[in-house]
């Protein structure tokens, strides 16, 4: 048995096949969960590479080794660890091994990069598209021994056709999580170089994101040899212990402080400590790719809303000790119990108030790095805020973190952005909180902190494919809120119910059959055009999960008679008010898209720049 660390080049480079062995689950990934953070961990070291090739190439005398340079400077991504098992083969046979472990890891790492590389030679990088090939096909060989990966049961079928090139329009293998993965990323990966302003900032992109996943994501490879017994390996590497965890690391320390002060241990911990023992409180909860016991993640947002550092999860307890150690421990403790009752009270707060809809909001986002400045907010002093200041602080955040999501904008610096920002409002007591968040807010300028105005966010609205760009969570939070903006106090219900609706389609995925154009000299446009509209936030709205099917691919007359006699909801009477048309077309999907970028504009407004004029 031996370990490395392997970038994905090192790993796949060399004819080799990776076998899932029939015993294992099948592909059982999903975007919200894995393929999202993964991309987003993906791109962010793109980003970063590029970001320092840019000052390698500004500041170094002798940029030969420019990319050289820019790569160790930028550092490695950790994906996690993969347990192989070397097979007896022939001479003339192609290395083999079983996956014994990390095989959801290794298949989506395959169609990423099977993703990646169509997308580079379809937009005409031929030769990162051929250095890329060479990560997900054996040379020289012959069937399925093409394939760097062979997964197990029902995924081989359409786990080979999207290896070997699957057609937008192919739909044998709808609802394949290995077909939906490759798609996800195609999208992503697509969107991300175009949203270039320029050729040749398109190119850097490419180069950028080969650089990344051929050199910079990092995994631990552990290859057992043929005699090695997988079976005790595997046990042993995920045999579960009882560590102790970090708050009880943390607690220890309190106590032990506590009694060389001098001070009562047993009413400071019945008083302050034991009202964090509760299940609540050790239930285990995700946070970023980690799962943890709620108190430690709560440990790790207070004690960096404290020290406006980035703490890793293993460091809790010694940046803990070392914050507390010249201060008075009864005081430490004093604050994290009230800090506690706020983060426990997040989700207590009325949901239709304005800061229940933040919290619903928030949480659909995702943005858990912006906990440390909500404990701030809610622990300082109403005076520090201007008259309902801390509601406008947080619709203020809310604005900021949507729109950037809307524009599929990079969530890379928001660790640093938002510690930052706890800094300068430790630092400057005069200025009222709300308005020195909009003035920083508003005041960012690079591409990573950005704050997108109108214009930007109309751009988005208008021409992304926010359908197949956003978790469905995201995209309905959306649809929701414009939902709710058409509501007024006369409508019997004042809200829409959250999480219940699904979204529809009015021109369907499907439009081929009911939905065709008729032929005339510049139909492939037409068609290119129309699919380009097809998932934009014009063509979609809200139903309920019974009407769903019920109109599924049928034309537009029959749709609209749906949405006539069983939808109340005001986004379809609204569409059926305004878009009183014999055909539901391209042309109409982007005047809605305008009409629903107008009104988001104003649900999400941004606040002006310092020194400009509201």
């Amino acid at each position: 048995m031996k370990a490395d660390t392997l970038t994905l080049k090192k790993l796949f480079q060399k004819d080799v096949r990776y076998v899932v062995p029939i015993f294992q689950r099948p592909y059982v990934w999903n975007q919200e969960d894995q393929w999202e953070p993964l991309w987003e961990d993906v791109r962010n070291a793109a980003e970063h590479y590029l970001e320092e090739l840019a000052y390698v190439e500004e500041h170094m005398l002798s940029t030969d080794n420019a990319q050289a340079h820019a790569e160790e400077r930028a550092g490695t991504h950790f994906l996690g660890a993969i347990v192989l098992k070397q097979q007896a083969t022939a001479a003339a046979d192609i290395e083999e091994r079983e996956v014994i472990d990390g095989q959801q890891r290794v298949t989506t790492l395959q169609l990423m990069l099977s993703a990646a590389q169509r997308t580079f030679e379809a937009m005409g990088y031929r030769p990162e598209a051929k250095r890329t090939y060479r990560l997900v096909h054996n040379d020289y060989a012959d069937g399925v021994a093409v394939f760097k990966v062979w997964p197990t049961g029902l995924d081989q079928e359409p786990f080979s056709a999207v290896m070997r090139g699957i057609d937008d329009d192919d739909e044998t293998h709808n609802g394949s999580a290995i077909v939906e993965a490759y798609e996800f990323f195609k999208a992503q990966i697509d969107s991300w170089i175009r949203s270039a302003p320029e050729e040749r900032q398109m190119r850097r992109r490419v180069h950028g994101l080969e650089t990344a996943l051929h050199g910079l994501l990092e995994t631990v490879v552990i290859d057992l040899g043929t005699m090695d017994d997988a079976f005790v390996i595997f046990e042993t590497l995920n045999a579960r212990g009882t560590p102790l965890l970090a708050s009880e690391l943390v607690k220890n320390f309190v106590l032990q402080t506590a009694t060389a002060e001098g001070i009562d241990v047993e009413a400071l911990h019945d008083d302050e400590w034991k009202p964090l023992e509760t299940k609540w409180w050790r239930d285990e909860i995700r946070q970023g790719r980690l799962i943890r016991p709620r108190i430690d993640v709560f440990l790790n947002y207070w004690l960096t809303a404290r020290t406006q550092e980035e703490i890793p999860s293993q460091k809790i307890f010694p940046k803990f000790r070392e914050y507390a150690g010249d201060k008075e421990i009864s005081s430490v403790v004093r604050n994290i119990g009230r800090t506690a009752d706020v983060y426990s009270g997040f989700g207590k707060h009325d949901p239709w108030s304005p800061t229940g809809t933040f919290m619903y909001r928030w949480d659909v986002v995702d943005a858990g790095v912006l906990t440390p400045l909500l404990l701030y907010l809610f622990t300082e002093p109403d005076d520090r805020f201007t008259p309902d200041g801390r509601t406008r602080a947080l619709e203020i955040l809310e604005s900021f973190l949507v729109r950037r999501m809307i524009g599929r904008l990079t969530t890379k610096d928001y660790n640093r952005l938002f510690l930052e920002l706890i800094t300068r409002l430790e630092d400057d007591q005069e200025i009222p909180l709300d308005q020195h968040i909009a003035e920083y807010l508003a005041g960012q300028e690079s591409e990573s902190r950005n704050w997108p105005d109108d214009a930007q966010l109309t751009d988005a609205l208008v021409n992304l494919p926010l359908y197949r760009l956003l978790n469905r969570r995201r995209l309905r939070m959306i649809m929701e809120a414009l939902e709710d903006d058409l509501r007024t106090p006369k409508a019997e219900e004042q809200h829409v119910e959250r999480k219940k609706l699904t979204i529809e389609h009015l021109m369907p995925q499907k439009w081929h059959e009911y939905w065709s154009m008729p032929p005339s000299e510049d139909w492939v446009e037409r068609v290119a055009a129309r699919d380009r509209t097809l998932h934009t936030i014009g063509n979609l709205t809200l139903v309920n999960k019974r009407l769903n099917p019920a109109m599924s691919n049928g034309p537009w007359d029959k749709k609209r008679t749906a949405l006539n006699e069983h939808s109340v909801l005001h986004l379809n009477k609204e569409i059926l008010r305004d878009w009183d048309v014999p055909d539901w077309d391209e042309d109409a999907i982007r005047d809605r898209s305008r009409q629903l970028a107008g009104r988001i504009t104003l649900l999400w407004p941004k606040e002006p720049r310092p020194g400009e004029i509201a």
